[in-house]
């Protein structure tokens, strides 16, 4: 056994996955592992990965970086959700905000409470989101909870230069002894078994490994272009296939939110850092032309251009093998979502994570890469079924482009899982979620309802509270929310504290 022992790790790949992978296993592993990381500076990273969502703060933490240094050295800023603008109809917006909405009461969601007090106590659903409140007020303050009560504060995420995350992690691996060789890998050896021997650079060094992992982007250098596992194309239901990217000067005053804003053939992103708004379009090829695109973005900038639109083609689907033979892929050589709910680095990190579980620590168990790999795919596929929502039940108007993207997105037949989900709430107000889901059963609320899907009924659990009980509870979460948030300091006046 001691022959097959996994000791020497090869990491393709850098930017911000492979420099996740490096620092979380030469971390948590220490002087079991030697890593070496093999990166290139003629080849550029895609670079758009700049919003976050919360699980990043305990990969952070795990690391032991500090909240204050990592905002101050990736020029981050807070999340606290997106807003969708256009989704539903035209001028409509809502957000989608972390964290909770209102309080539960037992067993039964807040939501549920909601409904009943509809349409007597008229409010929005959002006067009892502590997250959206901020946001909309540029509020900001690390409180786990709301003095004097059983409301909990505020949950958040980032928005950060993910090339500057890059570097840090850089710092961080290389100072754990993490080997990184600069070089274009050429080529790349097979032994009898299939696995992965060794790869070759231009300058034809050859570095031998154990255990390869593939950060090389869309790239796929080695679990498609050596091992051929294939692809899932999911363009069937998310039929955006490019986008432009480009950075513009900071706009004021700088908001804690992400925006994301339907145009006729996609949607643009907004992402405000402290040096810089991240933007982009994404769209459908199919839908609108390259040149009108660009000129869309541009358009709908709120600040000068500090370079040219980069364009970016992808394919939205993934690896049908994320682990094969002695290959893991990692980051966008595995599979990609478009950035809609902000999941791409979340989804770097659970691959991480997930290795470390099934680390194969004396030799390759097919237990270990068939469970890896379950796992893998139903992350996807529940982030899947989660942007695939948005499209579906949007309310837009048709534009002139023929045939019209939002008209097909709404008319398509869509996975089954998300059909259940959808048509449960509509009848019932109820939300099922599979266990360790992604995203929460108040972040599927506030889409289904932000977009315009009305629950018909609610838990009759409600019905347990009298109405003017349920109108003073609701008064009362909504003014503990209104004081809290008066308290809080600027999200801009936080960051110059830190």
């Amino acid at each position: 056994m001691e022959n097959n022992k996994i000791k020497n790790i090869v990491i393709v790949g850098g930017g911000t996955s492979g420099w996740m992978t490096a620092a979380m296993l030469s971390k948590l592993f220490k002087n079991q592992l030697s890593i070496t990381l093999i990166e290139s500076k003629e080849i550029g990273t895609i670079g758009v990965g700049e919003a976050t969502i919360p699980p990043l703060q305990i990969f952070n933490s795990v690391l032991g970086i500090k909240e204050a240094d990592f905002i101050k050295q990736t020029q981050a800023s807070y999340k606290l959700g997106i807003q969708f603008e256009n989704w539903g109809k035209e001028q409509d917006s809502y957000m989608h905000t972390f964290g909770d909405v209102g309080k539960d009461i037992g067993y039964t969601q807040f939501h549920h409470y909601w409904k009943k007090s509809q349409p007597k106590h008229a409010m929005s659903f959002w006067d009892y989101s502590l997250n959206y409140q901020a946001a909309k007020e540029n509020k900001f303050s690390d409180i786990d909870k709301i003095a004097g009560s059983p409301l909990a504060g505020l949950t958040h995420a980032y928005h950060f230069d993910a090339s500057l995350y890059a570097k840090m992690l850089r710092q961080y691996s290389e100072n754990l002894s993490v080997n990184r060789i600069e070089g274009l890998i050429t080529s790349a050896q097979l032994n009898s078994q299939g696995n992965i021997k060794s790869v070759t650079l231009k300058d034809n060094q050859v570095i031998n490994g154990d255990l390869f992992i593939d950060c090389s982007g869309f790239a796929a250098l080695l679990i498609e272009k050596q091992l051929n596992v294939g692809y899932e194309n999911w363009q069937h239901w998310l039929p955006c296939d490019s986008a432009y990217a480009v950075p513009c000067e900071r706009s004021e005053p700088l908001v804690p939110f992400t925006r994301s804003i339907a145009h006729n053939a996609g949607w643009q992103w907004r992402i405000p850092l402290q040096h810089r708004t991240g933007n982009g379009l994404v769209y459908s090829s199919k839908h609108i032309s390259d040149e009108a695109a660009k000129a869309i973005l541009l358009d709908n900038l709120d600040g000068k251009a500090l370079a040219e639109p980069k364009k970016i083609n992808f394919k939205t689907g993934r690896r049908e093998m994320q682990w094969h033979k002695n290959c893991i892929a990692i980051g966008l050589s595995s599979g990609f979502l478009e950035p809609l709910e902000s999941t791409s680095l979340h989804l770097v990190q659970s691959a991480i994570i997930r290795l470390t579980k099934f680390f194969p620590h004396n030799g390759i168990q097919q237990a270990n890469v068939d469970e890896y790999n379950r796992q893998s795919k139903l992350e996807f596929e529940q982030i899947r079924d989660f942007i695939i929502l948005h499209y579906h039940v949007n309310n837009r108007a048709n534009s002139s482009n023929n045939p019209d993207l939002w008209q097909q997105c709404r008319d398509m037949q869509i996975p089954d899982s998300l059909e259940q989900k959808i048509e449960l709430f509509r009848a019932t107000g109820t939300v099922t979620r599979h266990q360790d889901e992604l995203f929460t059963e108040a972040a599927w609320v506030q889409v289904l309802l932000g977009q315009g899907i009305e629950p018909d009924d609610y838990n009759p659990l409600a019905n347990n509270i009298t109405d003017s009980d349920l109108k003073e509870f609701l008064a009362n979460v909504k003014q503990i929310i209104t004081t809290a948030v008066s308290q809080m300091p600027s999200h801009d006046d936080f960051i110059k504290r830190l």
